[in-house]
C-alpha cells in the first residue's frame, strides 16, 4: 500500500491495512511528519511535534503484534489544539507569549483517551491566540507565539476560526484527525473553510478539564477529520463522563459508538428544517445550498423551510456571559498550572501583553481580555441574566421550538461564507456563519463539505437536540455519500476565479418539488 495513505485513506483503511501488515504505525507516523516537514512552510498549521512520536508509534506495532491493539485510532496519527494539557514535552500554550514554553503537569482528559485508544499524538496545532478571545479585530489562526495558519486551498485566505491548525492540519494530510475546541463557531468554522468534517458536540459529552477556557457555559473539545465516519470515531474515543467536570455527569448515559450510525442512506426518512434566514447572504453560495438541497430529497429527505435563532439577537447577551466566563475560567485554569507558569491570572496576562505589546500585539489589542477584567463574579446579576436570555432565546424559544413544532431530526444551514482575505490590519469579516445558536444552546453541530467557489471550500451545518449526536452522524454520513463533495487541496497561492460562479448544479430539483426556499 502507498504511503500516501496519510492524506487520502480513512482511519478504517489504515486499520484494515495496519492489521494485514500492510503498513506500520512507524511508517504512516514518519508520512505525516514527512508532509508537515514538505508542507507547514506553507500553511504554519502545526505548533509543535512530538518528539515522542516515532517511539510512540513503534510501541504501537508492537502491541498490535502481540495482539494487543485497542480499536479503530490504535497506531493512527492525530494532533491536538494547543490549548489542551498533555504532560508530556510539548508545552501548552493558547497561542500566547504569556505561556511560551509553559507545560502541564498531566494530560487533559480528551488526550488521556486519545492515547488510551491507541491513537499517536504526533503534535500539536496552532490555533488564534486564546482561542480567538483576545480582541475583537483579530485574524482568525494567528498567534504570538507561532503567527498566521493559512488556508491550503488558497494561501491569502483565511484557516477560520481558532481551530485553525486543527482543521488545515487535517485537510493538509498531516494526520488522519485532530482535537479542535469551540466556543462559538471555532471547529464548525475552520471545518468549513478547509473542507473537513466538524463535530460540535453537546456540551457536556466531552470533559473540558486540562483544556483553557473561555466559557463554562460554551466550551467544548471536537473531532475534526476528513470524513464523517472518522470524525465519529474519534468522538466516541473521547466522549464520557469525567468526575472533574460537573457538566460530563450524564456524558456515559449518552455516549455510544458513534461510528457506527455513520450510515450512507442516513437521509432516508429525514426531515430536516432550512434555516432560510441564514441564507441569502451571498448567492453563489446559495446555489451550492439548493443543489445541497436537491442531494438530500433525492437521497429520501423531507426538506422544510424554517428560520433559526439570527445571531444579532444572540450576541449581545452571548458576549457578556463569555467575558464574565472568561475570567473566572482563566484565574481557575492557571491556579492548577506548573509553579512556573509566569502568569496566575487574568489580570496577569494582560499586563504582561501590556509589556511585551510590540511581540504580543503588532496588529490588533486585548479588548476583550480588558473588558473582561470588568466583569464581575458568575453570582452577578448582569451575568444570570445575560445567561437566562441566552437560553431563552437559543433553546426554549428557539432550537427547542423549532425543531418541535416542525418535527425536525435536525436543522441545515450554510456553515459561512466564503473564506476571506487574511487582513492583519483589520482582522476578519465573519459574515454569514452560523453557528451561534448551537454554541450558546450548547446543542450539537456537524460541519460537512458541500463544495467550492473558486476553489474555495463551503460546508453546511447540521444542528440538532441535546445529545442527538448519533442522528446528526448518520445524516451527515447519508450527505457526504450523496454528494461526495470533498476534494484535497493544492497549495494554490490564491483562489481560482478562471473557475465559474457561482458552480453548475451538480443536479435539477425534480419538478414537482417545491423550491428550497
Amino acid at each position: 500500500m502507498s504511503i500516501d495513505i496519510v492524506e487520502w485513506s480513512s482511519i478504517g483503511d489504515l486499520a484494515a491495512a495496519m492489521r494485514k501488515g500492510e503498513i506500520s504505525s512507524e511508517e504512516v507516523t514518519r508520512a505525516g511528519l514527512d508532509r508537515i516537514e514538505t508542507l507547514d512552510e506553507q500553511t504554519n498549521a502545526v505548533r509543535v511535534i512530538n518528539a515522542e512520536a516515532i517511539d510512540i508509534a513503534r510501541q504501537k506495532d508492537r502491541e498490535r503484534a502481540s495482539g494487543a491493539a485497542t480499536g479503530p485510532l490504535h497506531g493512527v496519527p492525530v494532533m491536538v489544539k494547543d490549548n489542551l494539557d498533555t504532560g508530556d514535552g510539548m508545552p501548552t500554550t493558547a497561542g500566547s507569549l504569556a505561556l511560551a514554553d509553559t507545560h502541564a503537569s498531566a494530560d487533559s482528559p480528551v488526550v488521556a483517551k486519545l492515547r488510551a485508544a491507541g491513537a499517536v499524538l504526533i503534535g500539536k496545532t496552532n490555533l488564534s491566540e486564546w482561542a480567538n478571545f483576545r480582541s475583537v479585530k483579530s485574524s482568525s489562526g494567528w498567534s504570538s507565539v507561532a503567527g498566521q495558519v493559512r488556508n491550503p486551498y488558497a494561501l491569502d485566505r483565511t484557516p477560520g476560526g481558532s481551530s485553525s491548525g486543527s482543521g488545515v492540519a487535517v485537510a493538509a494530510g498531516y494526520c488522519f484527525g485532530a482535537i479542535g475546541t469551540e466556543t462559538s463557531g471555532s471547529i464548525v468554522n475552520p471545518s468549513h473553510m478547509n473542507s473537513v468534517v466538524g463535530i460540535k458536540p453537546t456540551v457536556g459529552l466531552v470533559s473540558r478539564t486540562g483544556i483553557i477556557p473561555i466559557s463554562h457555559s460554551q466550551d467544548t473539545a471536537g473531532p475534526m477529520a476528513r470524513s464523517v465516519a472518522d470524525a465519529a470515531a474519534i468522538l466516541t474515543a473521547i466522549a464520557g463522563t469525567d468526575p472533574a467536570d460537573a457538566a460530563t455527569v450524564d456524558a456515559d448515559r449518552h455516549r455510544t459508538d458513534y461510528a457506527a450510525f455513520a450510515n450512507p442512506d442516513g437521509l432516508a426518512g429525514k426531515r430536516i428544517g432550512l434555516a432560510v434566514n441564514y441564507c441569502g447572504a451571498d448567492e453563489r453560495v446559495d446555489v451550492l445550498i439548493a443543489d445541497s438541497v436537491s442531494a438530500m430529497r433525492d437521497a429520501g429527505a423531507t426538506i422544510v423551510e424554517v428560520d433559526m435563532v439570527p445571531v444579532e439577537d444572540i450576541r449581545p447577551f452571548e458576549i457578556e456571559v463569555m467575558l464574565t466566563e472568561f475570567r473566572a475560567g482563566i484565574d481557575a485554569y492557571l491556579a492548577g498550572r506548573d509553579e512556573n507558569t509566569g502568569v496566575r491570572t487574568l489580570a496577569d496576562i494582560a499586563a504582561f501583553n501590556r509589556e511585551n505589546a510590540a511581540a504580543v500585539m503588532p496588529y490588533y489589542p486585548q479588548d476583550l481580555v480588558e473588558r473582561a477584567l470588568t466583569r464581575g463574579p458568575l453570582t452577578s446579576e448582569t451575568y444570570l441574566k445575560a445567561r437566562a436570555e441566552s437560553l431563552r432565546l437559543t433553546r426554549t424559544e428557539g432550537l427547542d421550538r423549532t425543531l418541535g413544532e416542525n418535527a425536525l431530526d435536525a436543522i441545515v444551514s450554510p456553515a459561512g461564507g466564503l473564506p476571506w482575505l487574511i487582513d492583519l490590519a483589520n482582522g476578519d469579516n465573519r459574515r454569514g456563519t452560523s453557528a451561534a445558536p448551537a454554541a450558546v444552546s450548547g446543542y450539537p453541530n456537524i460541519c460537512v463539505p458541500a463544495g467550492y467557489i473558486y476553489g474555495l471550500p463551503i460546508g453546511l451545518s447540521f444542528v440538532g437536540r441535546a445529545y442527538s449526536e448519533a442522528k446528526l452522524i448518520e445524516i451527515a454520513a447519508g450527505f457526504e455519500h450523496v454528494t461526495r463533495a470533498r476534494r484535497a487541496p493544492e497549495f494554490l497561492a490564491t483562489a481560482d476565479f478562471t473557475l465559474p460562479a457561482p458552480p453548475c448544479l451538480s443536479r435539477t430539483p425534480p419538478k414537482e418539488q417545491p423550491a428550497p426556499w
